[in-house]
């Protein structure tokens, strides 16, 4: 399912007009992206929690060449699924 394909069975499921329901998606999406960009946890009861994690920055290697690269500490986005769906998805 795409970002439009959700927009369109919003629009069509609550009877808006397909703007309407685009505002509706990406103020929801844009919302859980500021929780998460200011070190927030969001949870969405029975589908999952997304929650940001924090790797060290460490020396790596080119692959082509074998040479040293120093990869910089990073924030990734982590998503944890929630029981209710993961029973959903396994029946």
């Amino acid at each position: 399912m795409t970002k439009q394909d959700l927009i369109r069975i919003i629009s069509v499921k609550n009877d808006l007009e397909l703007p309407d329901a685009e505002t509706v998606v990406n103020v929801f999406f844009n919302t859980m992206i500021e929780g998460l960009k200011s070190g927030k946890r969001v949870e969405l009861r029975g589908f999952g929690s997304f929650s940001i994690r924090e790797y060290d920055g460490y020396m790596g290697r080119n692959p082509r060449t074998g040479e040293p690269v120093s990869v910089p500490p990073k924030r990734l986005p982590f998503f944890k699924v929630g029981k209710e769906i993961r029973d959903a998805v396994n029946d």
